[in-house]
Order: structure tokens, then sequence, then C-alpha cells
């Protein structure tokens, strides 16, 4: 489900930046560790990191991508049920576990312009002389899962991203989509919000196409001559609103057991209401040709050779689909190692395992990375070593249809989770290019660390020193002069979703990317073919993964104290609070401009004569909010993880006995579910973190406190209040552990 990353260059001044940089080497004072541990455990990682081989990364990749691996497909169980006698051949202890969960797939996909001429539009990807899986058998065709079934008829209008900004200059010119099919672009947001706004506006279908501005030959040469979008390729993907919750659409909090109780399809709230499908440019081009009315914005317009128009109509379209709505086993593996003196501390790592159509990048390249660390360490079980806290590795699936295989398990499992996860790492697509790292906060300066000890495999310098140089090069002013990079919020789109957000178990997702060419997602050339020649040659990136992962594995696995500094989190909370406050202050400064403009006509003055143009009605004036209880518990919060950054250096230094590092680790673990609140977020109270969760109308893309900024920007301003006080007392609930925790080192 991971989205491709945006291209980026490796430019002459990038080259030279890294040429005067000084080389940067693992930091000797291993976070966590005394220092006589802290020697053994580089020389672990070392004969970790000399284990892996790219060799076995490209065999298994073109063994387990041979054929569809969606869930439910043949070969879907056939490989999870090999990778499971892979991690026992390496001395793990591995076991399949079945869930029951709803994954809809297509009887009926039809959709043809019907005035003022007639196309019928093609619905299918072509088979390749270059791409040797193109024409394999079994293939999911084109759709959008948890589509509503429809067979709908209506003029169709132009919508650009479907966002609900689009849909605010839609309504300046007068244009109401209700009772008729909207047509977005892929982009903006995550695919899911095109359908849930185009609903809440009275819309009767949605169609999403790739265009290709924005994904496809305005980018670069397309497939099969270079990495882009061909004018008949296909992103699939899943339309279920995840913003209210993940997993399995029938069974929110609970894991779908076949016993397990469950919503009806009509039921859940999650499900689209409306028809959806998604379609190439190639099929999109006659029906936006089709339409009249207002020519789009130059923002709207694509690179499509037409001129771009907003409609309603002349052009009418018919859209009918229709879905087998049956539940179908979603096959997790689950592989573990016994920790040797801390069984019930677990540091568990996954990936998922399904794809759309042939799912090389995503999700394989990542999949065989984590098949890789799981070799090594098996080697490593050979000599004798066993690992201080449990490990858990895990294969989920389901994840492309919405986080099934990870949510399910992790609901199922949730009370021991929360009781016994130090930590949960996730990878998903991986590519060449950058290091780049999100997650919790308090694993800010032990993913800097990790990432001075893995070498880049094109500069041959740190992965840390590249990502830092490219960062500075982009434009990134703090990238030169804070110590330490700082790792993304984490939003969704991906399986630590309900390890952060909902169980409060602090995550990371970690991969490389950002010099490969987009084109292939979640369409069937996302092939070996397509990846080996443009997504990973050689499949250096994908062993760099494995190094960095590993690492990530094997330090919290041994690790005297939990590798946390809360200094990141001190400083980007303080961040995130400065944010919230600034959009509060620049939407007051907007709306007065806004109203302005409103009572003096200006909007009427403004516009092209030639268009009705309606101007917008005034908006209630912005309140002055009292953020005081955010700012007093940030406050404190900057207090405590100082006085805790300052005293576990020498708490390490006095080599600790094991009962006092067993209280400080004891607290440690559940300092994330601090952040956390019962009841969740509003209209969603299956999310409970307060400082990340995705955008309820982003879907992927994160909101940072965002009970306190999703109040504003949604001009809900009777519920900020009360949002400044719960994200507050959970900030002061995570301040209060750190004070604990260094009271248990004996500094307070």
């Amino acid at each position: 489900m991971s989205v491709p990353a945006r291209s980026l260059i490796l430019t002459g001044a990038l080259t030279a930046l890294l040429a005067f940089t000084p080389a940067q080497s693992a930091d000797p004072d291993l976070l966590g560790f005394t220092a006589e541990r802290a020697r053994s455990q580089m020389e672990l990682e070392q004969r970790f990191s000399s284990q892996l081989q790219a060799s076995n990364l490209e065999e298994w990749m073109r063994y387990i991508v041979s054929k569809p691996i969606y869930v439910g497909s043949p070969h879907n169980k056939e490989t999870a049920e090999w990778m499971v006698e892979q991690f026992r051949s390496w001395g793990w202890q591995a076991e399949l576990e079945e869930f029951q969960v709803l994954f809809p797939m297509p009887r009926t996909r039809q959709l043809e312009l019907v005035a003022p001429t007639r196309f019928r539009a093609r619905l299918q990807e072509p088979t390749l002389k270059e791409d040797a899986t193109s024409n394999v058998a079994g293939r999911l065709p084109t759709y959008n899962a948890y589509s509503a079934d429809g067979d709908v008829t209506g003029e169709l209008v132009y919508v650009n991203y479907g966002i609900p900004a689009d849909y605010e200059e839609l309504a300046r010119r007068g244009i109401d989509v209700k009772g008729k099919i909207v047509i977005a672009r892929y982009g903006g947001s995550w695919r899911g919000i095109k359908p849930k706004v185009a609903y809440e506006h009275g819309a009767i279908g949605c169609i999403i196409y790739s265009d290709p501005r924005d994904d496809g030959y305005y980018q670069g040469d397309v497939y099969p001559e270079g990495a882009y979008r061909m004018k008949d390729g296909v992103q699939r993907g899943s339309v279920v609103d995840m913003p209210q919750y993940p997993g399995d659409p029938l069974t929110p909090g609970r894991g779908a057991k076949a016993e397990t109780e469950r919503y009806t399809v009509e039921e859940s709230p999650v499900i689209m209401k409306i028809p959806v499908l998604p379609i190439s440019y190639a099929d999109a081009q006659p029906l936006l040709a089709a339409l009249g009315g207002p020519v789009a914005p130059g923002s709207w317009r694509g690179a499509l050779p037409i001129t771009y128009h907003m409609g309603p109509g002349p052009a009418r379209v018919h859209l009918k689909l229709e879905f087998d709505w049956s539940l179908k086993p979603a096959y997790d593996v689950i592989a573990r190692i016994q920790g040797s003196e801390y069984p019930d501390e677990w540091v568990v790592r996954g990936n998922h395992r399904d794809g759309w159509a042939m799912g090389a990048g995503d999700p394989i390249s990542g999949m065989v990375a984590v098949l890789e660390e799981a070799r090594a360490i098996g080697e490593l079980m050979k000599t004798g070593w066993r690992p201080r806290r449990t490990i858990i590795y895990a294969g989920w699936d389901g994840e492309e249809p919405g986080l099934l295989g990870s949510t399910e398990w992790a609901e199922q499992h949730a009370a021991e989770l929360q009781q016994k996860a130090v930590l949960y790492l996730n990878t998903d697509g991986n590519g060449r290019g950058f290091l780049g790292a999100g997650g919790s906060h308090a694993l800010e300066s032990f993913v800097n660390q990790v990432a001075k000890s893995v070498t880049d495999p094109q500069t041959g310098v740190s992965a840390w020193q590249r990502t830092r140089a490219a960062q500075a090069v982009g434009g990134d002013r703090e990238a030169m002069t804070r110590a330490e990079l700082r790792i993304s919020p984490l939003g969704s789109g991906s399986d630590y979703t309900p390890f952060l957000q909902h169980l409060g178990i602090q995550s990371l997702n970690v991969g490389f990317g950002g010099e490969g060419g987009g084109g292939s997602y979640h369409s069937q050339f996302d092939s070996f073919d397509h990846y080996s020649r443009f997504g990973d040659p050689g499949f250096h990136y994908g062993v760099a993964l494995a190094d960095v992962a590993g690492r990530i594995v094997l330090r919290f696995a041994e690790a005297d104290v939990l590798p946390m500094r809360f200094a990141g989190l001190a400083d980007n909370v303080r961040g995130y609070l400065g944010e919230v406050e600034k959009l509060a202050d620049d939407q007051r400064a907007a709306t007065e401009r806004e109203n302005k403009l409103i009572e003096e006509g200006a909007y009427k003055l403004a516009a092209d004569p030639t268009e009705t143009w309606i101007a917008p009605e005034s908006k209630a004036e912005v309140p002055y909010f009292n953020f005081a209880p955010l700012q007093n518990a940030v406050r404190r919060l900057e207090e405590a993880a100082t006085a805790y950054d300052r005293a576990l250096p020498g708490f390490l230094a006095g080599n600790p006995n094991a009962t006092t590092v067993q209280r400080v680790n004891d607290v440690l673990q559940g300092l994330e579910q601090r952040m956390m609140d019962e009841g969740g977020l509003p209209r969603r109270p299956w999310f409970r973190h307060r400082i990340y969760a995705p955008g309820f109308y982003t879907g992927y893309g994160v909101k940072t406190l965002p009970g306190v900024r999703e109040a504003i920007e949604e001009r809900e301003f009777d519920q900020v209040p009360d949002q400044v006080q719960r994200t507050a007392a959970a900030i002061e609930r995570a301040a209060a552990g750190i004070e604990e925790a260094t009271r248990a080192l004996g500094a307070m």
C-alpha cells in the first residue's frame, strides 16, 4: 500500500556536499547499552551484516511474484506456507494464523460514455513481451475494493483531485455534483477520500484516473521503455474509509476469526456508499474531452492533449459495478525466537506479503529484506547466540485492501501486545535512494545512530550522511545545523497503524527510495521485470534495508535499557503546538480578509463575466483559543525529557543491576500508551493516539495533535477547548511517565 516516493536526483551539488562532509561512523556510545555491552553489540551487528546476500532477495522475489499474491489467491497461500518453512529452516518457531476477512472481488465492471458520443472503456491492461508476467492467469481485474455495487447514469463533472477544497472551487462557479458522476485524478490525497467527499456532496458515482502529468509521460518515458505509467496502466486500490478504522470492515476492534460477530455489509460504516472505479488515462481521455462547462483552472489541468473543462455535461456516463461480497482467508506468517532473559518483552518486525497484482515493488521488495534478516539472524543462532528479548517476525496478509492482516492480529492479541511489545518495526515497498524513517519521536536519536552504522550502496558514505546531504540540497535549512535528522510523524497507509495509533506501541517505519521512477504502483506491471530494471537493480538497497532493519531489531533485542531519548519527542511536539497556534492565527486572518471581500463585492467584480460565479457566504469569525493547557504540558514534557536524557549516560556507566534496569524498562515499555485517549478521536474512536493520526480527509497524510488541529481546520470551534484539554492531558501523562523513569534511574 505504500505510495511511490518522489523522484530525487543526485545532483552535482549533493555529490560535492558529500565530498566535504566529514565521514560519520557508528556512535561508540550506543544508546541503551553499557560500554562493555556496546562493544559486543557492534561485533554482533557486523557478523549479522556480513551474512546479507543480494542474490537471496532476487531469487525469492522472482518466486513470490511469479503468480498473483492477492488475498485468497492460490499463490498467496502457497507463498505463506513456503515462508513458514523458510523460517523453520533458519531455526525460528513459525506458524500461520488465519483470519476470515471481507474481500470483495468484481463480477461486473462497465463504464461507457453515452452522450454526446458513445465510447466504452476498455478497463484492461495489455500484455507486454517485455514483461514476462503481464499475461499470467488469475490476475485481479482493475477495480477499487469496497466500492459499492451500483448501476448509475448521470452527467459527468471533473473535480480535479476530489478533495474538499476542489468542491469549494466548484461551488464558486455554481457547479453542483448532486445526482451526477464525478471523475477525479489520482493524487492530492488518498484515493478513498475522493468517493467519500463525492458522496458527501451528493454524487452518485466516482471514477478515478491516473493523469499523465502526475503519473505518466509528463514525468518520463513510459513502460516498457521507461519506468512511468503507460496509457493503459491502472492503479488498483482500496477505497474503504480507513480514517474511521482499518482492518476487516465487518469486525472493528475484534480479530476477524470465523466465530467473530460481524456487521453486515450494509451496516459497515467504512464501505463506500457509491460505486467507484479506477481507469487508465487512455480510457479517461474520451470522457474528459466530452465535457463542457467552464475551462478548469490552471492548477486543475493535467497533461492530456485536450482542454480540461469542469462540466457538468454534456458528457453523460453509465457506470455499472457488481461485487462478490464473500469472506476470504487471510494468512499471517508469524515467526518467533524466545528471549533468553526477557521473554515477555517483544520486538515485533513486520512487512506485508500480499499485492494487488504481482506486487514486486509493493510489497515484496520489503518482504524479501525481512526474510534475509531472518536468515542472517538464524546464522547468528547457529553460533549459540540467543536474543535477550523475544523477536517476532511477521508477514502480513491483506494489507492492500485495508491493513487487514496486521490489524486483525493486533486486535486479536491486543492485551498481550500492550503488556509486552517494546517496539513495532515496519517496512513496506523499498527502492534505491535515500533512507527515510518515521515513527515515535522518542526513537529519533536511536534511528540516527543506526543510520550512521549502515553504508549507502551507491555513495559509500553512511545512509545517515547521504540522507542529510539530500535534505540540505533540497532546501531543508536545519539539516546542516540540527544535530539529528528528524524522523517523520506517521499517518497511515501501512501496517504500523494498529500498533501505534490503536494500541499505543511505539513504532517505526523505514525504507529507501527517491531515485526510482513511478508508474508500476498497483498495476500488473509491478513485476519482477519492472522492479529489477527500475526499482533496485542488483537488489543492493534491499540489502541496505535488511541491514538497517536488522540492526534496529538486534539493538532493541539486546539493549540494557530500551534505547529511547526524549529530547526529540519534546522538540517535535513543541513544533506541532506552534503549527496549531499558527493555524488558528492564519485561519482567523484569512477569514477576516475573505469576509471583507464578500462584503465589498470583490468576488463579483473579479469574476469572468462569461462564467457563472457565486461568491461564498460569509464565514463565522475564528475565536481566540486558550492554548495554555497545551503550552504548560509541553513545557513539562521538555523539562522531563531533559532530566531523563541527562541522567541515562551516568546510569549506564554505573553498570546498574538487573532489578533497577527492569524497573526503568517497565516504565519505558508503556510510555507510548500514556499518549493514548481511551475515548479516541472525534468521529473515530478506533484512533486513540493524541499526537499522531491519519487525517479524516487525507487518509494517509498525518495530522499531528489531530484532535485540536482538525477541529480548527474544519471550523468545529466549539470542540477546540475539549480537544486542547484532552491532548494536554495525554502530554502530561507522557511527561509523568518520563519523570517516573528518571526516578527509577536514581536521578530524581
